[in-house]
């Protein structure tokens, strides 16, 4: 198969499977990946100015005399029915699309959209994003998969295609800002890094309209993802924050969830993100200028309440991590982690001193019924670094698991701990190691 920038978008595999992160979210799940389910037409913003296809990731319209311009074409299983819901608002030409970002879950519908003159417009950091993906497919489908996963199930990929083997989406690329007009509109597109570095943001200032892909959703953001990033440095996102705020826009329409209405609530709810931002950022900062570990700064960084903007999908204590280790690096200043030793050896040897796995296992259970479920967990990684096969200690495992399920409420915590859940009955079960190939 030719490899292209959409066969990269393997490693998002998970927001273009029938029934993704929506579903698999679970019942405490962020609102907005829940997004759409239902919906059977656009919805019109601005008397129908904007028209906003809804679903796990969005697609816009605005119709203009001239043509009309789509901005994010959502993932690869959503775009038919956006495609066909924004077709029936106008059969216009479409003269651009504008990818705030290259996620799969932004431009897998770009096909359905590129016509004959129609020009794609992306922020010129696009193609060495594209390559990032591509270059780490493999991984990142793997992981993406268990992210998402909804049974603990999971598919492994191996992909490697290569240091630079992504295609160009788009034939329009600018460093700072790119602007035109159609329709009587001006498009005001500018750089806004935050959840990657090729993000832009979209302006209309005749309609007073923003549209700030991912840089804002109904949570704290994935400064950090599970499924591994690049760094997403925190004082990217303050500055783009700031550039929207002071435009000071009426509307601002996110490419997950549903739009911030009013000049007044643009700006309250924004500060309010930026703030939150920034309070974790210089939290941890001042924490590292202190001599604090990772684990302490992950364990003691904590929003005050009038910042608290939930946790259903980033989470702060990863956060911290991201921040932590972007700024120094993997080097935590132990010297035992300068030598290729992994920690399983140690724990294997722990365990036998401390009588073998089932008596670590033991204690394992003794925390989880003391509602210590994660330190219960990196017990019985230790015991199954001494014995693999110790029922016990899978026993052990899979009950700090169900705790830990039981209790969380962000569904990208809750993809990863049902991996590991069905791979842990798995292991118990027999051979089988619970992936698929």
């Amino acid at each position: 198969m030719r490899w292209t920038a959409a066969a990269a978008g393997i490693a998002f595999a998970c927001l273009t499977m029938p029934g993704a992160a929506a579903q698999d979210a679970g019942p405490a799940s962020n609102p907005a990946l829940s997004t759409g389910q239902g919906e059977t037409e656009a919805h019109p913003y601005l008397g129908g100015r904007i028209y906003q296809a809804t679903a796990f990731g969005n697609s816009f319209m605005v119709p203009t005399p001239d043509g009309n311009v789509i901005i994010d074409t959502s993932n690869a299983r959503a775009a038919e029915r956006h495609h066909a819901w924004l077709t029936k608002v106008s059969g216009a030409p479409v003269r651009y699309v504008i990818l705030t970002h290259a996620h799969t879950d932004h431009s897998g519908g770009l096909p359905l959209w590129r016509g004959p003159g129609t020009h794609v417009i992306a922020q010129e950091k696009e193609g060495e994003f594209l390559d990032y993906r591509a270059r780490l497919s493999g991984l990142l489908a793997t992981r993406a998969s268990a992210q998402y996963t909804k049974t603990g199930r999971t598919v492994v990929s191996h992909a490697n295609p290569g240091n630079h083997a992504a295609g160009p989406l788009a034939d329009i690329v600018f460093d700072k800002e790119y602007r035109f007009t159609l329709g009587g509109l001006t498009f005001v597109c500018f750089a806004a890094p935050g959840e990657t570095p090729d993000m832009l943001n979209v302006w209309i200032p005749e309609l007073k309209a923003l549209f700030i892909g991912d840089n804002y959703y109904q949570s704290f953001p994935n400064l950090y993802t599970l499924r591994g990033t690049e760094p997403r440095p925190a004082l990217d996102y303050v500055a783009s924050i700031d550039k929207v705020l002071a435009l000071k826009p009426a509307i601002v329409l996110p490419s997950h969830g549903v739009p911030i209405e009013g000049a007044d609530t643009v700006q309250r709810v924004l500060t309010r993100y930026r703030d939150a931002i920034l309070y974790v950022h210089d939290a941890t900062v001042k924490g590292m200028n202190e001599g604090k570990d990772v684990y302490t700064l992950m364990r003691d960084v904590k929003l005050p309440p009038s910042l608290d903007v939930g946790e259903d999908y980033g989470k702060i204590a990863w956060s911290v991590r991201g921040i932590y280790d972007a700024y120094i690096g993997w080097f935590d200043g132990d010297p035992a982690s300068i030598y290729p030793v992994s920690p399983d050896e140690a724990y294997a040897e722990l365990t036998r001193l401390a009588g073998g796995a089932d008596a670590v296992a033991a204690r394992a259970q003794a925390l989880i019924a003391d509602h210590r479920a994660a330190t219960a967990l990196r017990l019985t990684s230790a015991a199954l670094a001494a014995d693999p096969a110790s029922k016990a200690a899978l026993k052990a495992r899979i009950a700090a698991f169900e705790a830990l399920l039981a209790a969380s409420r962000n569904s990208n915590e809750n993809g990863w701990l049902r991996k590991g859940l069905f791979d842990a009955k798995a292991a118990l079960a027999g051979p089988a190691t619970g992936e698929e190939p």
